[in-house]
């Protein structure tokens, strides 16, 4: 199995990417990384040697001095070089460029000139190198006000702040997910080659905006499901729906002399609406999906439902009673779980925006 360490893990696209090849286990051993690494030496050669391919993410992409920005990014490079030749080892390098690189900004400057440093080693020393030119990078849990504007829109958005649009230009954008698996296909490349990476889509600032405060009124002030035209678009509503804390929502129940109803789930996607009986003590689920979006509606007995985002150890808990009917939404990359708490059986309605294929169940199981 290829082994395969991301220096700047703890980043971004180096979380989502870790995280990514977690699903292909059979395929992949994970080295882990971390960002203290770089100023100890014998850490960094150490990790080093492990490593049959390595990706390199570690940069500062914003600095209110611009000098240190750049001499960072360079220092890195550098310092990773120096790394592997002190180590022995000869590891396919990939490294993370932007389409910036040919913008006159310094973090731009500094991708151009750490790919060149890190071109002519290669060829010098005839060690595999990838240099990978990336469009603008959006999806789940990016930064507000760091890594990208759909962030700052989405986070702006639910809290009720006001979104201002500096430059309505055309902006070329790919998802995190696709970023990540393009990079999977690129690991065991041999030789030297730049490569411009596709973007999934491009789309006004403006537009983008428009579809996000859409999302808004819908989803978060209403509850509704939106429309969603294609994967682009259910990209882009994972986004913004991340920025959102997993909660507990009550539904209206209708009550008269002949019993209740209530509406459990409005939406514009279809999808396939399921449901469960489940034994007292009994704990369906622990598992987490990369794109689904997934609704839980408790409507009879009582239940307790767990969440942890993958990579992370806070679990949050909900207890669902089928008298008040409520329901849970379940993020992407969040593994989830439920368990009847109470004494009789527990009626839970489960709705999912795709039908279940078995040969692409977008499932991946562990433990709460």
């Amino acid at each position: 199995m290829l082994k395969v360490g991301i220096t700047g893990q703890s980043g971004f696209i180096g979380t989502a990417l870790f995280n990514t090849i977690g699903l292909y286990p059979d395929k992949y051993i994970r080295v882990p990384f971390e960002d203290s690494w770089y100023s100890n030496q014998e850490k960094l050669i150490s990790f080093v040697k492990k490593c049959d391919v390595i990706v390199h993410l570690a940069a500062v992409n914003r600095h209110s001095n611009p000098q240190i920005l750049y001499d960072t990014n360079i220092m890195l490079v550098r310092q990773l070089i120096e790394a592997i030749d002190i180590s022995g080892v000869r590891p396919h390098v990939l490294f993370s460029s932007s389409i910036q690189e040919s913008l006159n900004n310094p973090y731009g400057k500094s991708k151009l000139e750490g790919q060149k440093i890190l071109q002519e080693w290669a060829k010098q020393t005839k060690t595999a190198f990838t240099g990978l030119v990336i469009p603008n990078v959006f999806g789940e849990f990016s930064k507000p006000n760091y890594n990208t504007f759909i962030a700052t829109f989405s986070d702006k958005l639910i809290k009720g702040e006001t979104v201002e649009v500096i430059e309505n230009n055309s902006v070329k954008l790919i998802h995190i997910g696709s970023l990540c698996h393009f990079i999977l296909s690129h690991l065991e490349q041999s030789g030297i080659r730049k490569i411009e990476v596709p973007y999934d889509f491009c789309m006004n600032v403006t537009d983008v905006l428009e579809r996000l405060t859409y999302f808004n009124n819908l989803y978060t002030k209403q509850g509704i499901i939106p429309i969603l035209k294609d994967r682009n678009d259910l990209n882009l509503f994972n986004t913004f729906r991340s920025y959102i804390e997993p909660a507990k929502m009550f539904l209206v129940n209708h009550c008269d002399e002949r019993g209740s109803f209530a509406e459990t789930i409005k939406t514009g996607v279809g999808g396939q609406v399921s449901y469960s009986i489940t034994k007292p003590s009994v704990t369906r689920g622990n598992h987490y999906h990369t794109r689904k979006i997934e609704r839980f509606i408790v409507i009879k007995g009582k239940a307790r439902i767990e969440l942890r985002k993958i990579g992370t150890d806070e679990i949050i808990s909900f207890d669902l009673d089928g008298t008040e009917p409520a329901y849970v939404d379940m993020p992407v990359w969040y593994t989830h779980n439920i368990t009847n708490i109470g004494k009789d059986d527990l009626y839970t309605e489960f709705w999912i925006n795709e039908w279940y294929d078995p040969n692409n169940s977008d499932t991946y199981f562990e433990k709460v």
